[in-house]
């Protein structure tokens, strides 16, 4: 049993996505360290560095009031965002690539500026150690569950909030995705107003938003914890087996520890991030 955080399994969305995906591609991503350095990997490509951009301009606005969110235009606020992750710090091949990514971003502000719809009503920003919400899903066990939420509408009549996720890219949520259930249950724990809604927020589309049905929390619950015990005991038998012997989801960070990859920098959560020329 976990007598504290540092010596509890913690999951998250994106950790259980690649543990159902492939247990050999969570392990290389999630537990892995490189010898040397200390550190996890990543992989870079345009589309994530393209999220990764769009995401923190509009996460930055919630903690401001909402008089204040438009008063400079999010096309001028990616600029300096976006040096973050210019050139091979993003996985762009060449400048033609960036330059191609980097219009998608503005365009998706512009249509966000455009319709802000949320966006110029209340918000609640989630507090949390390591910039990171996150709670006990089962202490016993010791299993922990974070995310981080892009963004919480307040709604002051019921005293409620909506979880808003944004999505960057072009394809849509698969209806079985765990996102909302381990959203649900994030915003349930690490705050206290009543979650009444939820909606994803398609950038790239002008009618954008799609409001979701909220799972049952009984549910997410057990299928989250399910998911989080079954990785709970990979790790502690150490057992990270690719079902297939090498998959689209593995293949990669296999590439990376050949050394066919290329380092490109250190993240800011310390992770030594490489990119794929193929």
């Amino acid at each position: 049993m976990a007598i504290d955080e540092y010596s509890a399994t913690w999951v998250s969305h994106s950790s259980i996505s690649d543990f159902l995906k492939c247990p050999r591609a969570y392990y290389l991503r999630n537990v892995y360290k490189n010898p040397r350095t200390g550190h996890k990997m990543t992989i870079v490509t345009p589309p994530l560095a393209l999220g990764q951009a769009v995401h923190e301009v509009i996460e930055s606005l919630a903690i401001l009031p909402v008089e204040e969110r438009l008063k400079i235009s999010l096309v001028k606020k990616l600029d300096p965002v976006w040096l973050k992750i210019t050139g091979k710090r993003g996985g762009f091949k060449d400048n033609k690539e960036e330059m191609e990514y980097k219009q998608r971003g503005v365009q998706m502000l512009i249509n966000l500026q455009e319709n802000p719809g949320p966006i110029l009503e209340k918000a609640i920003k989630i507090k949390s150690k390591m910039n990171l919400p996150h709670f006990w899903l089962n202490q016993d066990d010791g299993i922990i569950l974070g995310g981080k939420i892009d963004w919480l509408k307040y709604n002051q009549t019921d005293d409620s909030v909506q979880i808003i996720d944004f999505k960057t890219g072009k394809n849509e949520e698969k209806e079985d995705s765990l996102q909302l259930p381990i959203y649900l249950l994030v915003a349930t724990n690490t705050q206290s107003k009543k979650v009444d809604g939820a909606a994803y927020w398609y950038l790239d589309r002008d009618d954008g938003i799609f409001e979701k049905k909220l799972p049952d929390a009984r549910e997410a619950y057990e299928r989250v914890y399910k998911i989080a015990k079954r990785i709970q005991l990979a790790r502690k038998i150490n057992h990270f087996k690719c079902p297939t012997g090498g998959c689209f989801a593995c293949r990669p960070f296999e590439k990376i520890l050949k050394g066919e990859g290329e380092f490109v920098g250190v993240s800011d959560t310390r992770q030594d991030v490489y990119m794929l020329n193929d």
